[in-house]
Formats: C-alpha cells, structure tokens, sequence
C-alpha cells in the first residue's frame, strides 16, 4: 500500500478566520439594535397620531331648517290631458285623388276659408262637366215638351184631339221633368266632389300636423292636415267614481302644465252625469283661456282639488323625514345634541311634509346630514336659509 501524503493548503493572503468569526456576532447585534429603534420610532410615531376623543363626543355636522306652522287639506290628483277648443282632421270626403299642392306646414296660422291644401281631380271635374251638360240638355227637352203639352190641351179643348193624346204628352213631358230633376241632384252631388278637391280651413286655427305632401294618395277620411283652434284650451281628466261629488261643477282646480311647469287655477266647467261602462271613471273638464297661444295642446297637466277640511299642522321639508305609513321620524336640535321624534303624517305636497302640530313651530330639523345620526348625538348646526319663492299651502 502506498500512503498519500496530504499537506494543508496554504490560506490566501490577508484571510483571518478566526477574525471573521468574531466579527459576526457584532454585526448580528448591530443588526438587531437597528431594527429595536427603527420599531421605536415608528411606535412613536403611530401614538403620535392616534386620536385621543371618543368620536361619539365629536360634534357632528349638520343642516337644519325651522319648521313652520301652517294648515293642510287634503287633495285629489289627477292627470289630465290639454286638449284644444276645436280640432278637424282636414282631408277628402267624397273622392279618392292624388295630393296636388299642400300650401301650409306645422305651425302656420290660418283663417276661416283659406285653401290649404288642394288634390288632383281632373277626371272629377270631367265628370262633372258631363253631367252639366246632360241635364242642360234635359232641360231644354223639358221646354219643349212643356209647350208642346201645352198646346196638345189647347187643341183638347177645341176637339181637335183625344183626350188619350193629350194625357201621353202630359206624362212624357212630367217624365222629362222628374228626369231633370234627378240629373240636377247628380250634378249637386258632382259639384260637391269638385268642391272637395280644394280643401279649406274651417276655422280660424294653426297647423298641428301634416300628414300628406304633395303626391300622396288621399282617401275619403284621410286626413292631409290636422288643424287646431288654442285661443282657449280644455284640460280633460277622469275621476274615479267615488270622487263623484268632489268634482262638481264649479270646483276649484289647480292645474299644473307640466310643459312649462306653470300652475294655473280654474274652475271645472262641465262635467259628465255618467260614470263610463268601461273604467268606472267621471269625465270632466276645465276651461281655461289661451288667448296668448302659450299653453301647447294634447300635452299633461296634473290637476289637484282640495277636498274635506283644513286641519292645523306644522311644516317641514320632506327631505328632513322618514316616512313609513302614516309616521314620520324625524331630528331635532336641542342645545347642541339632536332628538329623535316620531309624528303623525297629515299629507305632503310641492316638496313639503305636513306633520301633526306636536312639532312646534320654530322648531329646528335637520335635512342634511341625518342618516348619520342617532338620538342624543352631539352636532354642529347650520341653519339653511329658506326659499324665498312663494309656495301653495
């Protein structure tokens, strides 16, 4: 056997293991001291910005409006329709002809008996040049054998002829005149269908609709145009039959135009003594005056009548309550904290909330902030300056 011989590797120069050694624990305590005071001072820093108070003592903010005495009555809502005074539905009645010329367009003001619109009825007129001259001709026949008549009874008279001939020229010459008489009405009837053909405006009014240009094909009872006469205006609506008595004649009504959200007050004008078969529903109506023209028709309104009695009540806005039926909760401001009520609902209405007079008036409720809110919390109030438009109780 032969033995190896080993020797030790020589260290590189400038190596110290046994220094590296000794250095490693300084270097794991130095490591450890940096990360203990880094800790500290983020601890430091974290208490440094913890909130001390208890948020529940902290004022929260908050809008609150007075409440206001006043009275409520309740009312009855219905939707109604603008309708015009006079509507027509301008087109043809006897004759089936192509549109020739429309003269007006939506908008336009027309007077009783202008044209506005004419149709193509060359072979009408034709007709009617035909049947003229038909019973011009059976006209004149019936002259002539008038006096032919005639004369046949003067020669009766003197026996000259039978009293058989003188009757057949009687009845011929009264069976020409029945003949006429049937080619008039025909050309009655002729003369109707060209008039038919010039389509004018009924009444005074302006152009709602066009339903036909020039080319069309119109039919009896279609209509080319539609024309409306605004000068007054009638707002319909239905009222269920239980509400029969509130909607007598001469009630008070307050009419809402959505269109220009304008509130107008009439009186109802007529109304139906039959509730319809189908709906069970009253129909009435309110005239109101339009001479301006500024209401446009078959547009909505909402129609409100007071009915029952005016019972004494405080008013909030209705963003300063909950409602839940019949029962409102709502909170109110106390010193520095809020209260929370629950009152009785007597109606609402044009934004407002009608609550019993429990709640007095002067009384402040909060509108904003609410939702955030529980009985007895501390706030910080700001009164909000009410609205100085005038509103209808």
């Amino acid at each position: 056997m032969t033995e190896s011989n080993t020797s030790p590797q020589p260290s590189p120069p400038g190596a110290h293991p046994g220094r590296r050694r000794a250095m490693v624990p300084a270097v794991i305590v130095g490591l450890v001291a940096f990360v203990m005071a880094a800790g500290s001072l983020l601890v430091v820093r974290a208490n440094g910005k913890t909130n001390k108070i208890a948020l529940g003592s902290t004022p929260k903010p908050v809008t609150v409006v007075k409440a206001e005495a006043s009275s409520y009555r309740p009312e009855a809502h219905y939707v109604g329709t603008i309708a015009p005074w006079l509507e027509a539905r301008i087109g043809p009645q006897f004759v089936s002809a192509y549109v020739d010329t429309v003269l007006v367009r939506p908008g336009d003001s027309v007077t009783r008996g202008q044209v506005v619109a004419t149709l193509d009825c060359r072979n009408v007129s034709a007709e009617s040049s035909a049947v003229s001259m038909h019973a011009r001709a059976l006209e004149t026949r019936h002259e002539a054998l008038a006096h032919e008549a005639a004369r046949v009874g003067d020669l009766l008279q003197g026996g000259f002829v039978s009293p058989n001939e003188a009757e057949q020229k009687t009845a011929e010459s009264a069976s020409k005149d029945a003949e006429l008489q049937g080619a008039r009405a025909r050309l009655a009837r002729s003369n109707l269908e060209v008039s038919d053909c010039i389509l004018r405006a009924p009444f005074d009014g302006e152009v709602a609709q066009r339903m036909m240009d020039p080319g069309a094909f119109a039919r009896p009872g279609t209509p080319v145009l539609t024309l409306v006469d605004r000068s007054r205006v009638r707002v319909t609506a239905n009222a269920p039959e239980r509400d029969f008595a509130a909607v007598a004649r001469g009630a008070l009504v307050h009419v809402r135009v959505f269109s220009s959200n304008e509130l107008i007050d009439g009186r109802i004008t007529r109304r139906s003594p039959a509730a319809d078969p189908g709906t069970r529903t009253i129909h009435f109506e309110v005239d109101l005056p339009n001479p301006e023209r500024r209401l446009p028709v078959n547009s909505t309104a909402d129609l409100s009548i007071e009915v029952g009695e005016p019972t004494q009540a405080t008013r909030i806005p209705l963003s300063a309550a909950l409602v839940r039926g019949q029962k409102a909760s709502v909170f109110t401001v106390d010193g520095k904290a809020v209260r929370r009520l629950t009152l009785d609902v007597k109606g609402e209405g044009q934004g407002s909330l009608f609550v019993d007079p429990a709640l007095k008036p002067g009384t402040e409720v909060v509108t904003e902030g609410r939702a955030q809110l529980k009985d007895g919390d501390p706030v910080s109030a700001t009164l909000q300056v009410p609205d100085a438009s005038p509103r209808r109780d």
